[in-house]
């Protein structure tokens, strides 16, 4: 059965408008800012502070994206560190130098050796990869439902993992492929950041994204209803993976290295934890919670290498994890978005 919360959440959503011109120019100006703060901090900040910065940006996407997948529709995927594998290895094959792809990358056919693209349409290709893989498992994974699925999703991982290190030719193997030329900055990140939000908060303040929420509460009833919660599943699932393709080939254009332990399941236990403590389904909880996982990950870093207890940070997040779920068992948010935020994006007062 729904909790109260839970049920409260559904209505709002399912009463909120189609976002109104005010919504729209209220959007555009956080985008504004959120531009100018960045210029700021590239003017302010060392090199390092404005990498942690892209850094935060492309985890707060991950983490928005899998409130789509998992939060609107009640899915448990733990996979978007495979898709994020496929998509950096793609991006960077497509992004690599042809003079040393022919030397490190013995493997490639011809045709792909000697083809060398910029940026932006590897990322399309990446994503690309992503959905293809996504569609291709998911309608045996998507059979499965609860820590099933979990696990499912989680040996997805593993086999990824797998290929990436055992494909020499291919994936230069545990070695990876390092010296990436760096195509991605804060700004790609910023802009990343922005359309997977838009997307998701379009997609749930939407007749789609009612429907999907009603397959999340109860799965029968809205069979009942006629809405197809097969496809639906399998759909939210596929944006998801694009997402987090896009997102692994953009952090190893960011960092200039991707080996197959880069997006590990530690990677996939962490975005989790930042979807359930803002609130499974809140596109805002999942900014916050990532905004702070991310800032205390690293600022514990230099904590961690001074005392020498590797992996505090780890169980400092855990017991966050436990402390917010004693406290609040739906998360910061619940499944919705707080009154401020929704009354600023719709451009009309909430009841």
């Amino acid at each position: 059965m729904p909790t109260p919360s839970q049920t409260t959440s559904v209505a709002e959503t399912a009463s909120a408008p189609t976002t109104p011109r005010s919504g729209f120019v209220a959007a555009i100006l956080t985008i504004v800012v959120a531009a100018v703060a960045v210029w700021a901090a590239q003017q302010g900040l060392n090199s390092y502070l404005v990498t942690l910065l892209a850094l935060l940006f492309i985890n707060a996407a991950l983490a928005v994206s899998l409130t789509l997948t998992n939060g609107l529709t009640g899915l448990f995927s733990l996979g978007h560190p495979a898709f994020m594998t496929i998509g950096a290895y793609v991006a960077a094959i497509l992004t690599f130098s042809a003079r040393r792809k022919g030397s490190m990358l013995p493997g490639l056919p011809d045709w792909l050796a000697t083809t060398e693209l910029s940026i932006f349409p590897a990322l399309l290709i990446a994503g690309l990869a992503g959905g293809l893989v996504a569609l291709a498992i998911g309608w045996a994974v998507l059979r499965l439902k609860g820590h099933y699925l979990a696990v499912a999703t989680l040996g997805l991982i593993i086999v990824v993992q797998g290929l990436a290190t055992n494909w020499d030719g291919i994936t230069r193997g545990g070695a990876g492929l390092s010296g990436l030329p760096r195509h991605v900055d804060i700004w790609w990140a910023l802009g990343f950041l922005v359309i997977v939000v838009a997307i998701t908060w379009r997609v749930k303040f939407s007749s789609l994204g009612r429907a999907m929420m009603a397959v999340r509460e109860n799965e029968l009833a809205a069979s009942c209803s006629g809405i197809n919660a097969a496809r639906l599943k399998i759909l939210a699932f596929v944006i998801g993976a694009v997402m987090a393709a896009i997102a692994g080939a953009m952090l190893a254009h960011l960092i200039s290295v991707v080996t197959p332990k880069t997006y590990s399941v530690l990677l996939a236990f962490n975005i989790v934890v930042m979807v359930v403590i803002g609130g499974s389904g809140s596109i805002t909880g999942a900014l916050v919670a990532a905004t702070a996982i991310t800032v205390l990950s690293e600022a514990l870093r230099p904590v961690e290498e001074s005392i020498g207890l590797y992996g505090m940070s780890q169980v400092i997040v855990a017991l966050c994890l436990i402390v917010v779920l004693y406290l609040k068992p739906g998360g910061l948010f619940g499944s919705g978005e707080p009154a401020f935020v929704r009354r600023l994006f719709s451009g009309r007062k909430t009841q």
